[in-house]
């Protein structure tokens, strides 16, 4: 089954890193974020990709295309002009397939999908190249087919944005960043589609929320509740948030072997 990755936003809200590189290649650690999110479908077995470009979209395509040269032991002659793999090297131990496909700048990311139909002919996977989670995407897929619905969405807390306090009397006792707050569910993306839903994409101008509204209201929509750990990167806060969880070697999101 294919994964369609949004990736083709200008990520205002983290200009200090997207004046350079499009958002999803942000790094954690020293992998894009972009990384992170396919590493985690490829653990459930899921390693078709479509990515969605857009913004600086041929930093993401280097990137892929250099990947497997960038990963192995070279061989170069300078006098040929010649880089040969080495056969030991083993191109970043992924086996994965991405489609690097250009869908415009100014285009909604409904439209992005849209602009991907001709490789969207069966039940597809989308979400957003901003997010992390320890979701078991198999148990997502099971669900939505139990559901018999156009689309799965996956809902989840939304994050907390300032620090938690625990006060015994008037001494502040704890002092905590919590990941996630108690009440309340937010679209996280990790969305299972049938082809059908590309119908109700209203144009290059339209959004994933318009259509999913548009759904909804026709009884189309089915949400996977994840309790478990969520979260995007939408502010540099976020992104040192993630870089700490990930130094401190328990990234819930990591249910990868490590590469």
């Amino acid at each position: 089954m294919r994964v369609v990755i949004l990736a083709g936003g200008s990520g205002t809200r983290l200009s200090e890193e997207t004046i350079v590189r499009p958002k999803p290649m942000v790094e954690i650690g020293t992998k894009p974020i972009l990384w992170h999110i396919m590493s985690g479908y490829a653990t459930h077995g899921f390693k078709d990709f479509a990515v969605a470009l857009g913004y600086k979209g041929d930093y993401i395509k280097r990137y892929f295309a250099d990947y497997a040269h960038l990963s192995s032991d070279l061989s170069i002659d300078l006098s040929a002009g010649t880089i040969e793999r080495i056969e030991t090297g083993d191109g970043g131990g992924l086996d994965w397939r991405v489609h690097l496909v250009d869908t415009g700048e100014d285009v909604g990311t409904g439209g992005r999908v849209k602009r991907l139909s001709h490789l969207l002919d069966e039940r597809f996977m989308l979400t957003y190249g901003d997010g992390v989670t320890d979701l078991d995407i198999g148990a997502l897929l099971e669900f939505h087919e139990r559901s018999g619905r156009m689309v799965t969405l996956t809902a989840v807390r939304p994050p907390a944005r300032f620090g938690v306090l625990e006060i015994e009397g008037d001494r502040v006792s704890v002092f905590e960043e919590k990941p996630q707050v108690s009440e309340g569910w937010i679209n996280g993306g990790f969305m299972v589609w049938e082809p059908e839903a590309l119908d109700y994409i209203d144009g290059d101008d339209a959004y994933v929320q318009d259509t999913l509204e548009i759904l909804a209201r026709k009884g189309e929509v089915s949400a996977y509740l994840h309790d478990g750990f969520w979260q995007c990167m939408d502010t540099m806060r976020d992104k040192v948030y993630l870089q700490k969880l990930w130094d401190s070697g328990d990234a819930p999101w990591k249910t990868w072997s490590q590469r």
